[in-house]
């Protein structure tokens, strides 16, 4: 028998460590061929290419799709999603893959699921049902209406994706494969090596061994007219602060070009002496930093997810992860330098709290890979009511 070709694409660095342990549970599997398309902003310098960790990890690349249009504004995120319709939908002809996963709700995953589900390929999705707000929501479930089978992480999640009208059967409770990662580092009490030798970045020269903050803010794509205005409230309370904090570039998102623009300005005008900036990092390293760190600022996702399994406390900023599921690590502020200030100050003072699993257990690749070669695929469904 054959082994089963699964195509996974990753669209942005984020996305990577999303799915990595996924990615590692097939390609170790005996009745499972894996075939890895790279796209998007995960190829691009700017946001962090994603490429090298990726395949210093051991993951050989099948293709790669470059279709991001400049312009980090509402018009390129369309052009954008059409332009990787079309790329996608002739990668897909070409490796001819048994069944097709795509990831949770970025904007531009929606052209994996369209070029996948109209070429009668098996679409699996990966991180459905859950709650976020902006343009991130309608992909999400529409994601979901395109998709045959929905591995979702929270049981929450599976009883949306069921509402939406999608087979009881085919939405399965799997946990997130980031959380994965984030059992396997939670093992390291303290970071193991020097974000600054490895790294590079730039800004200011750390001392960062008695204790950091790390922040990772990204534009909301509904607000992406005020996304400069609402990284100089952050940039602003974070100098203020005085604190040692670890600053990452924000994603390819409407918005994305006004927080980059208020980073740059601020660096070169205010030279604050406590941050130093990185563009991306290998999954597991960001996992540890963020686990040696006093908390995490900003609105990543990650604050809710592997933040939550990881106790470590999250200060919420904005709308972007609006009525999201989240457990007690988080608290939400306004863009307000004041409101952020005197929360991070509460988060420092803070012990870490206890885990959570709200969004798995930490061993959903290897349930993933173990449901991918014995479920029946199939292209063709109704909806269940």
């Amino acid at each position: 028998m054959s082994k089963r070709k699964i195509c996974v694409v990753v669209t942005a660095r984020p996305s990577y460590s999303r799915i990595k342990s996924a990615l590692t549970a097939i390609q170790e599997h005996p009745d499972l061929e894996l075939q890895l398309v790279i796209a998007g902003s995960a190829l691009l310098d700017r946001y962090g290419n994603a490429v090298d960790f990726i395949e210093k990890d051991g993951f050989p690349i099948a293709a790669k799709v470059f279709m991001v249009l400049e312009g980090e504004n509402p018009t390129t995120m369309a052009k954008t999603t059409g332009l990787g319709v079309m790329e996608l939908t002739n990668v897909f002809y070409n490796l001819k893959p048994d069944a097709v996963i795509t990831i949770a709700d970025r904007f531009e995953t929606i052209a994996t699921s369209i070029a996948a589900a109209y070429q009668n390929i098996p679409l699996v999705h990966i991180q459905g049902g859950e709650v976020t707000g902006s343009i991130d929501e309608k992909v999400r479930h529409a994601n979901t209406k395109l998709a045959d089978l929905h591995l979702v992480c929270s049981e929450d999640a599976r009883e949306r994706v069921i509402k939406l009208g999608e087979i009881p059967e085919h939405v399965i409770n799997t946990g997130c494969p980031s959380i994965d990662l984030a059992k396997e580092i939670s093992e390291y009490p303290y970071l193991d090596f020097d974000p600054l030798q490895k790294y590079g970045g730039v800004g200011a020269k750390l001392d960062w061994k008695n204790g950091y903050i790390v922040v990772m803010q990204h534009p909301v794509t509904t607000e992406y007219k005020e996304s400069k205005k609402h990284i100089q409230e952050t940039l602003k309370a974070v100098k203020a602060l005085n604190y040692p904090a670890f600053w990452f570039w924000p994603n390819v998102d409407a918005g994305s070009d006004g927080t980059s623009n208020g980073i740059r300005a601020f660096r070169e005008l205010e030279q604050p002496e406590n941050i130093h900036f990185f563009k991306n990092m290998e999954p597991t390293d960001f996992l540890k930093l963020l686990n040696s760190s006093k908390a995490l600022i900003g609105n990543s996702s990650a604050g809710l997810r592997e933040c939550a399994y990881l106790g470590l406390p999250v200060i919420n900023i904005g709308n972007r992860q609006f009525r999201r599921s989240r457990a007690g690590n988080v608290t939400d502020v306004a863009y307000n330098q004041a409101e952020i200030e005197q929360a991070v100050k509460n988060a420092i003072a803070t012990e870490k709290f206890e885990s959570s699993t709200i969004y798995g257990n930490g061993d959903a690749g290897v349930k993933i890979a173990g449901i991918l070669a014995t479920v029946n695929l199939t292209y063709s469904k109704t909806i269940s009511y």
